[in-house]
């Protein structure tokens, strides 16, 4: 991973207004957004372009093609920390699917989903 991954943050939210309130976030938590990817297809292509090396993926749960798994599967195996932000969560089915995941239920505020992100970030840098 180089100096530039480990700030670059993959951000997957299909609803336009909440993508720009987390990208605004992300920001100023520090790190770079790639995204918003509104569809799977769209945060296939963003993970094949960059190798799924990110520090953190924002990922919302249902998208207008679908549940973000196959995104999240990929990403998960790159070793990529994945932080759930979603209304529709299944806290214990994430956890057993994916069991260092973060969870923050939306929405959230902005302080609480920059210290996820940060801690996140965090872990990737240790590993």
């Amino acid at each position: 991973m180089t100096d530039r991954d480990i700030d670059d943050v993959l951000l997957v939210e299909d609803e336009l207004f909440i993508a720009l309130d987390l990208q605004e976030t992300i920001e100023e938590a520090g790190f770079r957004v790639v995204g918003p990817c509104a569809t799977i297809v769209e945060a296939q292509a963003e993970i094949d372009r960059h190798a799924g090396r990110f520090a953190v993926a924002v990922l919302d749960m249902r998208l207008a093609d679908g549940a973000v798994f196959p995104a999240a599967d990929r990403l998960h195996d790159a070793g990529v920390p994945l932080l759930f932000h979603s209304g529709h969560a299944d806290d214990a089915a994430l956890r057993q699917r994916y069991p260092t995941a973060t969870v923050c239920p939306k929405p959230s505020a902005p302080d609480t989903l920059a210290a996820a992100l940060r801690r996140c970030a965090d872990r990737r840098r240790a590993a």
